[in-house]
């Protein structure tokens, strides 16, 4: 059965509020059984927040697009207590310098909850409304007015969810979260947010398990694609059994990032066949808390990346690898058995490894790995970047074309380092060994 909101008093002006209207059409195809909820095309739906239920599929045709409402009071709350509870969202310090998230905001655009069968398909848009809630502005940066803000999707507790094809774009904060969901296919969408905009992560698989991401195009300022494990559903268990593949990303922190929200483990995880450009970091493996990350491999990529302010984490490094700990008492889980191999990195850095005492990065591989090393920016290249962490998250020191502290059982072979003369003021050495035992080098 085909559920068409304009049947249900949607007016499609850009300017009423559509959103009972969509939700009345979503609750009668939820009450027969399940069905297609039609969006069509040539409209602007202006609406709050929206819940999805079990077996109906969202689809927005060609030329719609669902427009987040100007008015917060328009979204609902994720759940009912906050109405009573008075919980705490106010920005007390930058994103930069500290951005701690449970996992859990107040309230949401989109939403599916303890539900089965989901689908949101289509070749329209999801637009989050950034401007909305834009706080401090700068030439580099759109600070968010509050933290955590409203995500675009959040999927919670979710089995089979599909989401294929749309276009999510201007999201102000995590735009697909996806928490404890299992049995998950994103395929062939775009996200298309703006890259000063602090926080609008791209897809955020969270304590889920058996993921595909394919054939999907990422713009995002934070993370493109961010393995999580928050701290308010700890009791979901791992992230794990999940591959990325033909996807392309950009991004102004990461493109591909583990972390920092680690509370559980990550593990059975594959990367290949994607390409990154234009990103602060290629690959970033953060842990801060207590989870583990093993059994990881990346193959078969192309790494582009450049610095840019100090505003946003990260030194334009292809590879990024660290285990520090968050702040004293909070243990840093460990790394091991991660693997990367036939992956050509170009821009401002190299790959670092750091772990910490006590705490060594274990069984890391790097295989048929080019690393060509230029100039790019006017940015300077001076630091070494562990934020958020205990320790001085910015440490000074230049430029190496691989750089290890604190590791265990690290091999290279066929690892090539390429360095133009423009960054001979920024560059030290080719490799560079810090508190590492059992290092293999094979030519």
């Amino acid at each position: 059965m085909i559920y068409d909101i304009l049947q249900y008093g949607a007016v499609g002006d850009g300017t009423t509020n559509d959103g009972p209207a969509i939700q009345k059409a979503i609750d009668a195809c939820a009450a027969a059984g399940g069905g297609r909820v039609l969006v069509p095309g040539g409209h602007i739906y202006k609406c709050g927040s929206i819940l999805l239920h079990s077996h109906v599929e969202l689809h927005l045709e060609h030329g719609s697009r669902l427009k987040a409402s100007e008015n917060k009071e328009d979204f609902l709350e994720v759940e009912a207590a906050y109405r009573d509870h008075y919980r705490d969202t106010s920005l007390k310090v930058p994103s930069y310098e500290n951005c701690e998230y449970d996992g859990e905001p107040k309230n949401y655009f989109i939403m599916a909850k303890d539900a089965e069968d989901v689908c949101i398909s289509g070749s329209g848009v999801i637009d989050g409304s950034e401007e909305n809630f834009y706080g401090e502005i700068d030439h580099n940066f759109i600070e968010g007015t509050y933290y955590p803000r409203i995500p675009m999707l959040l999927m919670k507790g979710v089995q089979h969810l599909t989401i294929r094809e749309v276009t999510l774009t201007r999201s102000a904060f995590w735009t697909v979260h996806m928490v404890g969901c299992q049995d998950v296919l994103i395929d062939g969408i775009r996200i298309l947010n703006n890259l000063k905009m602090v926080n609008c992560d791209g897809i955020d698989p969270d304590h889920c398990r058996n993921v595909r991401i394919n054939n999907c195009h990422i713009e995002s300022a934070d993370d493109c694609i961010v393995f999580k494990t928050t701290e308010k559903n700890a009791y979901l268990g791992p992230c794990e059994n999940i591959v990325v593949s033909n996807c392309t990303l950009t991004s102004t922190s990461a493109a591909i990032k583990f972390g920092t929200e680690s509370v559980s483990d990550f593990r059975n995880i594959t990367v290949t066949n994607c390409v990154i450009s234009r990103t602060n970091r290629g690959i970033s493996l953060m842990l801060r808390d207590g989870g583990n990350i093993e059994n990881v491999t990346f193959a078969n990529l192309h790494i582009n990346t450049r610095m840019f302010s100090d505003q946003w984490w990260g030194e334009a490094e292809a590879i990024c690898v660290t285990a520090v700990d968050r702040k004293q008492g909070n243990r840093a889980g460990h790394i091991r058995n991660v693997h990367f191999e036939n992956i050509n990195c170009s821009g401002e850095n190299g790959i670092f490894l750091h772990g910490s005492e006590g705490n060594s990065l274990e069984d890391i591989s790097f295989r048929h790995i080019r690393v060509d090393i230029r100039k790019q920016t006017a940015w300077p290249i001076n630091h070494w970047d562990l934020r958020p962490s205990e320790v001085p998250g910015m440490i000074p020191g230049k430029v190496n074309g691989f750089t290890c502290v604190h590791g265990k059982s690290i091999r290279c072979e066929d690892v090539v380092i390429r360095k133009d003369s423009s960054m001979d003021p920024w560059f030290d050495q080719d490799f560079c060994w810090q508190d590492t035992e059992n290092v293999t080098v094979v030519k």
